[in-house]
């Protein structure tokens, strides 16, 4: 009876990851020769590693990643100009902490994207908030919220994740209201978040996308300082990836 009160304490404050190592400390046989600091030991170990588990899944639910992407299954064999150090390093997030941006360039099919979800995701098993957006879904987005009276909480939103992901930058000129949206969002985040932007463009064709000097200079001034690049080169990995069809037998 007073274990069962005890499971109900510890459900009641919360640690839930304690009960359930309580529950199986009970059904166990081979637990009795250890002490009693030891199995508190345990207890507390698995409620660390069960809240620790409850904020990644949160981290990740709220991230809306693309791409199942993880920084161990990155492919550093095919020749694209990928710097192991350098990703090794970024995964660690300490450019996250210090708010520095990251901005990778690379043909279609390069990895640009799998890249970007996988430091996210490193980022998510740190403890750090994180969103992910296809640049297009972001704009449109902050257009609709402009109309519906939403617009500075989304901007509030998004100046408040550590980690801002915009995947796919560049793909069309941006109109009026999408320079003046992207700078809103970067002036919120420079100096006090970091930001990770893919595109298929060169760098030094960013400027021109954005279609208005003024609004590319305050934009990319915003981005460009204390930033990390990344250029991928090589031909598309999605094509390196399909299968050669198996010869067929001759009649």
């Amino acid at each position: 009876m007073l274990i069962q009160q005890t499971l109900e304490r510890l459900h009641e404050l919360r640690l839930t990851g304690m009960a359930l190592a309580l529950e199986e400390q009970m059904r166990a046989s081979d637990l009795d020769d250890l002490t009693f600091e030891d199995r508190l030991a345990l207890l507390i170990e698995r409620e660390v590693t069960f809240r620790d588990d409850r904020r990644l899944t949160r981290l990740l639910q709220m991230a809306k990643f693309r791409l199942p992407a993880a920084a161990e299954d990155i492919d550093f064999r095919s020749p694209r100009g990928l710097e192991r150090a350098l990703v090794l390093r970024l995964t660690g997030g300490q450019w996250i902490r210090d708010h520095e941006n990251v901005l990778i360039s690379g043909a279609t099919g390069n990895g640009k994207s799998y890249l970007a979800c996988a430091l996210g995701h490193s980022a998510c098993r740190h403890g750090l908030s994180t969103r992910y957006y296809r640049f297009s879904r972001l704009l449109g987005e902050l257009a609709l919220a402009r109309a519906d009276g939403s617009y500075a909480k989304l901007l509030d939103r998004l100046a408040r994740a550590q980690l801002l992901i915009l995947d796919d930058f560049g793909l069309a000129p941006l109109e009026i209201s999408e320079r003046r949206d992207l700078l809103e969002v970067l002036e919120d985040r420079y100096g006090r978040r970091a930001t990770l932007i893919t595109s298929q463009l060169p760098f030094d064709h960013w400027h021109a996308v954005v279609a208005d000097a003024t609004f590319a200079d305050a934009i990319l001034d915003r981005l460009v300082h204390n930033a990390h690049k990344i250029t991928l080169k090589g031909a598309s990995m999605r094509r390196s990836k399909t299968r050669t069809p198996l010869p067929q037998p001759v009649a």
